[in-house]
């Protein structure tokens, strides 16, 4: 399989795709799969959704999300990391899983306006600069439908030392500033609050039609 060429992008791009599932697993004490879960539910995920998961790694959360919305639904993963996409497209053939993977930037997504019901942003803002999470949060916004949702997980500021310190040289996103960040594109908070393992946290948002004729009439 030929690897695609990395965008342009301000973001960290991490290309140890086989050590990053490993790194994955180690920081959740082997609970990786609870996580999946736990974030799925919260963003809400029925049949026959459109998902759009921005930063997909190596695509474990994207293949997860096939399994919950079924054959009618879509799943499309996005990474600015070729070796990460690889190796996304290689699990996903394994798992039979029908996602959709592609090499794109957060802060430029290939795709059209209102495309998505939901899109996920996991462990994914801290790699970006401050200007880019503002982009990306645009970008976001612009890709989902009337009532479509963004769930939004990330590190809390107590996690600063060790191995999270090395490998996350963005820093942390705090839970006033994810807020601040879909806010800023005119996405409302559903609710907000801790995921319940290693310092996550998450924001799920909304698109409403009145946020949405807003922008339109600007």
């Amino acid at each position: 399989m030929e690897q695609q060429t990395a965008p342009r992008t301000h973001g960290l791009l991490i290309r140890w795709a086989a050590q990053y599932d490993v790194l994955a697993w180690l920081l959740t004490h082997g609970r990786e799969g609870r996580l999946r879960e736990r974030m799925i539910s919260i963003a809400g995920l029925e049949k026959g959704q459109s998902v759009l998961d921005i930063g997909c790694g190596t695509g474990t959360l994207a293949i997860a999300a096939t399994r919950r919305v079924g054959p009618t639904g879509s799943v499309c993963g996005i990474d600015a990391s070729p070796p990460m996409i690889a190796r996304a497209i290689r699990k996903a053939t394994k798992a039979s899983a029908p996602v959709v993977f592609q090499v794109a930037a957060a802060e430029d997504l290939p795709f059209s306006n209102q495309r998505f019901d939901i899109v996920l942003s996991t462990l994914m803002l801290h790699h970006l600069p401050r200007n880019t999470r503002q982009q990306c949060a645009a970008e976001i916004k612009r890709v989902l439908k009337v009532g479509g949702r963004v769930l939004a997980v990330d590190f809390g500021r107590a996690q600063r030392r060790g191995v999270l310190a090395h490998v996350h040289r963005h820093g942390y996103v705090d839970l006033s500033e994810m807020e601040g960040l879909l806010l800023n594109t005119g996405l409302i908070t559903l609710k907000a609050g801790p995921v319940g393992m290693n310092n996550l946290h998450f924001v799920l948002a909304e698109v409403h039609s009145a946020a949405l004729e807003q922008r339109v009439n600007v």
